[in-house]
């Protein structure tokens, strides 16, 4: 008598939680089970429901027995029991994955191990990289975890307890600076550079040479997106160095924006300084203007318009791209100066006399203005005129200063 055939299911959504496509290796379910896993941890703040998808997911598609019968039959199958099904404990299997629970403190599921450092690496853009978008590769090096003595740091496994901690992996100095006081110090211990246990020189592992880690080079593409910020985080999760019985941490990258010789961001906007002659800001201007991703922009004044100086005009959806909403941009401003003639000739004047508005009349009769004294206007850099002026004042400060306390001085001799 032959059984019945299941009926096909969902044979995707396993492949869909995990991120990766049907064709997976093991190595590409463990990396992306790894970084997932971390990310969604009940005690990172993650989602316990997308956990616990993670590791039934996870489960399924690393045992070579269900994943085949998931990609045939789906996930029905494996609920009616042909493969055992999916019930474990996702606490289980993060543990069983990592050796242990991470993020510190006591567990009722078992001891907990420590969570290693983030490596921070500050990533220097453009102002371009940050409207465009960009991605640049990098190599770095860590630690990995010895493939050949997993870890151990040893050929057959074993090691021994330490015997300058006795097994802390810490040792307390203590130090007599003055008479009843002494100083209590803690450091990691020298001998067992601070794990608490010794491997004895001819079980050491020939790859590692008994540090239980090795080097490996890593590249890592690190995608710039659209609108993004200076001082924003770009974060790899479980890609830093590797230690054993220690969660990894992350590789951290921190958007540094370097100056831009024309343009200036604030937010959502950026500003662009121009400067007009004095006939461009009376009678009209038009100029070309490079945009961060090489368009030419026209700008031009409207007719009869004048421009005033220190003035602003603005250009709506021509600012930053907006991050995660790269079609809504913020303003670009323009910021006009006016560079004005150093000097005019008297048919110049009599030119202009006749097109502005005429000069202001001086209400006064002729021997009133013959009884006003003349001036002269000199010409001044105002703000090193008055550095000049502090620096005079300070000098008089410190002089009346010197003398009065040479009084005081005197009078206390006396």
């Amino acid at each position: 008598m032959f059984g019945r055939a299941p009926k096909k299911s969902n044979n995707t959504k396993y492949y869909e939680v995990l991120g990766v496509p049907k064709s997976a290796s093991q190595d590409d379910l463990k990396k992306a089970y790894r970084k997932a896993a971390i990310k969604n941890h009940p005690d990172k703040g993650g989602d316990p429901e997308k956990f616990k998808e993670l590791a039934q997911a996870y489960e399924v598609l690393s045992d070579p027995e269900k994943r085949e019968i998931y990609d045939q039959y789906g996930e029905d199958a494996l609920k009616e029991g042909m493969g055992g099904g999916g019930g474990h404990d996702p606490f289980d299997i993060f543990s069983s994955f990592f050796g242990g629970s991470p993020f510190g403190g006591g567990s009722s599921r078992g001891r907990r191990q420590r969570r290693g450092e983030d490596v921070i690496h500050p990533l220097k853009v453009s102002l371009e990289d940050l409207y465009n978008g960009t991605s640049k590769k990098l190599s770095l090096s860590r630690n990995v975890i010895c493939r050949k003595c997993k870890g151990k740091g040893s050929k057959s496994g074993a090691s021994m307890k330490c015997s300058g901690c006795q097994g802390i992996g810490m040792k307390v100095t203590i130090r007599q600076f003055g008479p009843g006081m002494i100083q209590q110090m803690q450091h990691p211990c020298n001998e067992c550079k601070g794990t608490g246990e010794t491997i004895n020189e001819k079980d050491r592992c020939l790859q590692c040479k008994g540090e239980k880690v090795v080097q490996e080079k890593k590249v890592l593409e690190v995608v710039v997106e659209k609108g993004m910020q200076n001082g924003q985080k770009i974060t790899f999760p479980g890609e830093a160095d590797e230690a054993p019985d220690t969660v990894t941490g992350d590789i951290v990258f921190i958007l540094q924006q370097k100056d831009h010789p024309k343009f200036k961001r604030k937010g959502d906007d950026i500003f662009y300084e121009h400067t007009l002659s004095l006939t461009e800001a009376l009678c009209g201007f038009q100029f070309v203007l490079t945009h961060l991703d090489n368009r030419q922009l026209l700008i031009k004044s409207n007719p009869g318009e004048v421009v005033k100086p220190d003035q602003f005009k603005a250009i709506d959806d021509e600012g930053m791209p907006m991050y995660q909403r790269p079609f809504m941009r913020g303003k670009l401003y323009i910021h006009f100066t006016v560079d004005f003639p150093d000097s005019l000739t008297p048919d110049q004047c009599k030119a202009l006399e006749a097109v502005l508005p005429p000069r202001q009349a001086l209400q006064m009769t002729e021997m009133e203005l013959d009884e006003c004294e003349e001036t002269i206007l000199n010409n001044v850099n105002i703000e090193e005129e008055m550095r000049r002026k502090q620096a005079q004042s300070q000098e008089a400060y410190d002089e009346d200063d010197d003398v009065h306390g040479g009084a005081r001085v005197q009078c206390a001799q006396q």
